[in-house]
């Protein structure tokens, strides 16, 4: 399966998110490392299996074995992060800010991938996630490495097409059931 599959799978209807996912697998800002370890964490994160494969495809051709592995590592870590940071965050209960997390989370020192890189692919998942502190957390360290404003938005554009694609084929999955 290729990205050109999965467009020729979107309904008429959801014809912007089939121009968008062009769009947004090329940028004048992002490498090429960068846009596709998005739009692998990215597609892990929406957890739809019709794109997951898809972009899996194309990503393995386009990553090194270590960035591959890192994209997948970014979405997996984020996935576990995400919750618990949002908890924290939206319980209102300050107490839960200042105590440890007491959650493994070695790969974010280690990615085995340039860090910034990682970070970058974080800050996709957790838009996805909908974590506000990692977010914050993750944009600052992406713009602090020299990522610009409009290659953070790259990356969360990414995320915002897979996951946008996503929600549509689960919902047109969903009608035939």
């Amino acid at each position: 399966m290729s990205v050109s599959d999965l467009k020729a799978m979107l309904p008429e209807y959801a014809k912007d998110l089939k121009l968008n996912i062009t769009n947004v697998l090329t940028s004048t800002v992002l490498n090429e490392q960068q846009i596709w370890g998005a739009a692998l964490a990215s597609a892990l994160a929406s957890r739809n299996a019709v794109v997951i494969r898809a972009i899996d495809a194309e990503a393995k051709q386009k990553l090194s074995p270590d960035a591959y592995t890192a994209a997948k590592a970014a979405s997996a870590i984020m996935g576990m992060n995400n919750i618990y940071y949002r908890f924290a965050h939206l319980s209102g209960n300050e107490d839960y800010l200042k105590l440890p997390a007491r959650l493994r989370m070695n790969i974010i020192g280690r990615p085995g991938v340039d860090k910034l890189d990682f970070e970058l692919w974080s800050l996709a998942v957790s838009a996805i996630n909908g974590c506000g502190m990692c977010i914050e957390s993750h944009e600052k360290q992406v713009a602090a490495g020299g990522i610009s404003k409009e290659g953070i938005q790259d990356a969360v554009r990414i995320a915002a097409v897979m996951h946008g694609v996503a929600a549509t084929l689960d919902g047109e999955a969903a009608l035939t059931e």
